[in-house]
């Protein structure tokens, strides 16, 4: 693994910047290609909103994408969200039901799914996700794109690159010798920045907190009481930035008595759910959805909603009522 360069400059960063300059121009040349030849975009008839980040490893995407379904549903818009799919297996599109396992759809899209309850169809390919969902859901007037930032054979009318501020943009670098995925120049084109937790150095955004709301226990979702809320456990985060989630913890006031890392996406080993079967474990939400048919009696999950600036939502209305004003 590379990422412990990532945010340092070391001899080993040196060694491969050569590799990361070869990265920059090839998807700075792959953009200007797609920009240039609209012939190979796919212009979906109703607007998409992109949900997309700069580098590598959690930002905190899938908030953003459930706030923008909560606030587009509240007015009066019906929104549909398009995803990889990463960490699934499912092969062409797949569009996502509260019945679809973790494990086929990826756990994001499946979470978006049971918390938005919007349409969420996941593919590699994004003009074929997008063409299923307005296929299925002739009544979708928006589409959100979630990682779709890179993905340019979509075409998009409002693109939001999320960024978290305790990690920003490392060292700057390129894969492989930083976390980008493009330049930093690419950030000059976006329509929206946001900042997950913090205020970004030389860059305006829009600044993101996320609020945790209820603990809910892994084996049937149900509501914890408040009198039980956990006051001390064992930290289970399978995202990219796993010590957000512990300091939210450790901010709510609960003793942490361990930490379970398996990695953004990564899960907990047969021997892993066997040894802590009877041992308090907290988790995120989207970790949780891997392990209802296996969970211990006291495995809890953490719900969290973001908080995003007024300005923010009113930028997203005009631009929607733009694009539809020329339809």
């Amino acid at each position: 693994m590379l990422e412990h360069i990532w945010y340092k400059r070391s001899l080993l960063t040196w060694i491969l910047w050569p590799l990361s300059c070869l990265f920059a121009l090839i998807v700075k040349a792959r953009r200007r290609r797609f920009i240039s030849q609209p012939q190979r975009r796919y212009r979906s008839p109703i607007a998409v909103i992109i949900v997309g980040n700069i580098s590598v490893g959690g930002n905190g995407k899938t908030p953003v994408v459930l706030a923008l379904c909560e606030f587009l549903k509240a007015k009066g818009y019906h929104p549909g969200v398009v995803s990889r799919g990463y960490g699934g297996n499912a092969e062409g599109a797949l569009e996502v039901t509260p019945q679809t396992s973790a494990a086929l759809s990826g756990d994001e899209p499946l979470l978006i799914r049971l918390r938005s309850q919007c349409p969420v169809v996941v593919c590699s390919n994004r003009p074929q996700a997008a063409r299923l969902l307005i296929e299925q859901y002739p009544q979708c007037d928006v589409i959100i794109a979630d990682d779709g930032m890179q993905h340019y054979p979509l075409e998009r009318d409002v693109e939001i690159c999320v960024v978290d501020a305790a990690r920003q943009f490392g060292n700057g670098f390129c894969l492989p010798a930083g976390p980008l995925r493009e330049p930093l120049s690419r950030l000059q084109s976006v329509d929206r920045i946001i900042s997950n937790g913090g205020c970004l150095k030389n860059y305006s955004s829009d600044l993101m907190s996320l609020t945790p709301t209820q603990w809910r226990r892994v084996s049937d979702g149900k509501i914890v009481d408040q009198s039980l809320t956990p006051k001390d456990g064992i930290a289970f985060a399978g995202i990219g930035h796993p010590e957000r989630f512990y300091q939210t913890l450790q901010n709510l006031g609960i003793t942490l008595n361990g930490y379970i890392d398996v990695g953004d996406h990564g899960r907990l080993s047969d021997a892993q759910i066997t040894q802590y079967q009877n041992q308090q474990l907290l988790m995120t939400e989207k970790d949780a959805l891997k392990y209802q048919n296996k969970a211990g009696e006291h495995w809890y999950y953490l719900c969290v909603n973001a908080k995003l600036p007024d300005d923010f939502y009113q930028f997203i209305l005009q631009r929607l009522e733009s694009f539809y004003a020329t339809r």
